[in-house]
């Protein structure tokens, strides 16, 4: 465990999955923790009571839901100190089959509601913070269905180590970890029981990840023994497709 205590965090997408063991787990290091939901406030509702964070419910997708947020936790947290952009939206669609409604929500979500949150972070954040982009391995290992997801999340990836230059004075570090198959309701939802159970046999740790295995690595990044690094792309994959 890192002990996070007096510092100030903010979680996108932190009601379920991935995003609420990030809540969870930074929250036990000690940090107080802001964290968005979509729509399902009772999940954001336990969420809060089993740690104590704040939620406040935003769309990523809109602007003004944005900057709501954004101001809200400036005046929740005691300083901006850690950053996870975590909150994303896929629906697998083949590319012939995409409209520019699509597109555009999508890359909103994913991509642009990222860079506003890095560009506030930018102004707000205090010296020595932290800034982590959850991206995907599907970024290296791009699949039908998901041209959206992945461009977007790559763009992500770039964010984080363009930014990286761009904060490093600063002492703030900023990086992206791209998860594997994590067992979420979403890699459930996406994928038959068949395809699932041949995972672990392509994984060296011979298993699906958990959310709570993919905030340890996002609770490194947020300790101090990672001050040195930046502008990487973990991948918290178990050891797939080595």
């Amino acid at each position: 465990m890192t002990d996070l205590s007096g510092k100030g965090a903010l979680v996108t997408g932190g009601s379920r999955g991935i995003g609420r063991a990030v809540v969870e787990r930074l929250a036990a290091d000690g940090a107080q923790v802001v964290f968005t939901y979509r729509s399902d406030a009772d999940a954001a509702r336990e969420v809060t009571e089993s740690t104590g964070a704040h939620a406040v419910q935003a769309d990523q997708g809109s602007r003004t839901d944005l900057d709501r947020l954004f101001a809200e936790a400036e005046k929740i947290l005691p300083g901006l100190d850690i950053l996870v952009n975590n909150a994303a939206e896929s629906t697998p669609t083949l590319i012939g089959d995409i409209d520019d409604e699509a597109f555009d929500r999508v890359f909103t979500v994913n991509a642009k509601a990222t860079f506003l949150a890095i560009q506030w972070a930018g102004r707000v954040m205090r010296d020595g913070g932290r800034i982590i982009n959850v991206s995907t391995l599907n970024t290296a290992m791009p699949a039908p269905g998901l041209t959206l997801y992945a461009g977007s999340k790559a763009a992500v990836e770039q964010f984080a180590k363009v930014a990286a230059r761009e904060l490093g004075g600063r002492g703030i570090t900023v990086n992206a970890v791209s998860p594997g198959a994590t067992d979420t309701d979403l890699l459930r939802s996406t994928n038959p029981p068949e395809a699932l159970a041949t995972i672990p046999a392509y994984t060296a740790l011979q298993r699906l990840g958990t959310p709570a295995d993919v905030a340890s690595v996002i609770a490194l990044l947020c300790s101090p023994d990672a001050a040195w690094l930046t502008g990487q792309n973990l991948l918290a994959t178990g050891g797939l497709f080595l």
